[in-house]
């Protein structure tokens, strides 16, 4: 297998990335991004530059505010393996690919730096009958929208919080598509508690003005808005047929066959985690994160994050974070001095700063329920690959299961072929809650390659650098 040399290596092509390999160009570096996916913008970006949306408006203009970013990326000439898994990465810097379409195929890169611009996940929504037909994340639906124009034909019951939750609903009825409610179900006291943070927020008046204008268009078009919810169970035999919740002492139900999940996003750790990074817990985000320092950079010299897979601050915010970790790692590889470099960080220090202003504010605002966390009833399952519940987990804690990597080789759970993304936080805060010890002390799955999973076929083939192309000269104009 040949190995191809490249001084930065991007991973991942959402705000972050893009930003971080065009920072790097203009300093003189010639940086590689590889991605999963066909096209580049990331999540929030999602096929931007080539919308099969008749109108990609009705998405906003957030949404379009990523195609001059995609657009200065295609023009730059930067190096792009697009539909390429990076599945193993070394401290070392030693990257195995794996191209995902024209044939497949393997390859390593050696990397004189790396930045991970991974992105977030949706936290875990563990619910009774949240596996049932019927029953999905709000941004597996956003992605249906964004990457193919799909659209529920049935009106949908959105549950949860978060920004994302009230964007959706947003941009389903620009799209034309009844919202039959919203139920909301962000912790009690969570309003008194972010106007602790208010002059941050203020600070931020373009993103308060913007959540008013989703709210006022949401009620504009008469959907139903449930606050405070306390309990939620999706009902059904062969598919989801109704949602039942709780809200203000009593018992209501809406039948439906289409519920959305949602209750915020959070670092995508896998990456990190398998690489050996040292991690935090972030109580205000209720989630891990990856230790960096100013600059993004890791516990791992050389290895930095960008965007939200080092906490939890938007696509905007992205952007300079991106390039905060660009001109660092310039500097690291010869190509950039100490004074240029700071001098360039004081403009992209007070961007990053106008963008995370506001973020305790919507931290405390949106911060997910206990309840809906970690699950109270036992048979609802936490671990969908393997099929754990939470009494499976409660019980594994009784026999003297300390931390993740036990209850997986009692139960298999987070053996799946999401390789523990989807229950790892669930699991360790139950543990957690069963031991009356912090989330801190119960740790996380130890994450081996592949960080995905890859065919033996795909790793049979050994391609050469050549043939991982670069897909610059075919970007969509």
């Amino acid at each position: 297998m040949s190995v191809k040399l490249v001084d930065l290596l991007v991973i991942g092509a959402g705000p972050a990335g893009l930003a971080a390999a065009l920072e790097a160009k203009r300093h003189g570096l010639s940086p590689l991004v590889v991605d999963e996916n066909a096209l580049p913008g990331g999540q929030i970006y999602r096929s931007v530059s080539r919308s099969p949306l008749a109108d990609p408006g009705v998405l906003g203009p957030d949404y379009l505010h990523g195609r001059a970013l995609v657009d200065a990326f295609m023009a730059a000439g930067i190096d792009y393996w697009p539909q390429t898994l990076a599945w193993q990465i070394g401290a070392d810097k030693r990257v195995s690919v794996t191209r995902q379409s024209a044939g497949g195929g393997t390859l390593q890169i050696e990397a004189g730096a790396i930045v991970l611009a991974g992105g977030a996940q949706e936290r875990p929504f563990p619910i009774p009958g949240w596996t049932l037909p019927g029953v999905m994340g709000v941004g597996a639906a956003q992605t249906l929208l964004k990457a193919s124009a799909l659209v529920p034909d049935t009106p949908a019951v959105l549950a949860g919080c978060g920004p994302l939750l009230y964007l959706f609903a947003w941009q389903l009825i620009n799209a034309g598509v009844p919202v039959r409610a919203i139920l909301d179900t962000a912790q009690a006291g969570g309003r008194r508690e972010a106007l602790r943070h208010a002059g941050g927020a203020l600070k931020a008046p373009s993103y308060l003005m913007k959540g008013f204008k989703l709210l006022r268009a949401i009620r504009a078009a008469g959907v139903q808005h449930v606050k405070h919810v306390e309990s939620l169970r999706v009902n059904g035999t062969q598919r989801a047929e109704s949602i039942e919740y709780v809200a203000g002492g009593r018992t209501l139900r809406i039948d439906t066959s289409l519920v959305l999940l949602h209750q915020g996003v959070i670092p995508n750790t896998q990456v990190t985690r398998s690489i050996g990074c040292e991690h935090l817990w972030d109580e205000a985000q209720l989630c891990w994160r990856p230790e960096t320092d100013a600059w993004g950079e890791t516990s791992l010299p050389g290895i930095f994050v960008a965007g939200d897979g080092a906490g939890i601050s938007g696509a905007l915010a992205a952007e300079p974070s991106g390039r905060l970790a660009a001109i660092q790692a310039a500097v690291k590889l010869g190509k950039l001095d100490g004074a240029k470099r700071d001098s360039r960080a004081l403009t992209l220090r007070r961007e990053l700063a106008s963008h995370t202003a506001i973020r305790p504010f919507l931290d405390a605002l949106y911060r997910p329920a206990d309840s809906f966390r970690v699950p109270p009833d036992d048979s609802t399952i936490v671990c969908r690959c393997e099929e754990v519940t939470a009494g499976d987990v409660r019980r594994m804690a009784k026999l003297g299961c300390v931390g993740p990597n036990q209850t997986k080789t009692f139960s298999r759970c987070g053996m799946g072929p999401c390789q523990g993304r989807f229950c790892g936080l669930t699991v360790a805060e139950l543990l957690a809650q069963s031991q009356g010890c912090a989330v801190p002390d119960v740790g996380y799955y130890r994450i081996r390659p592949p960080i995905k999973p890859v065919t033996l076929g795909e790793l049979a083939v050994a391609v050469d650098a050549p043939e991982f192309r670069s897909e610059r000269a075919g970007f969509p104009k």
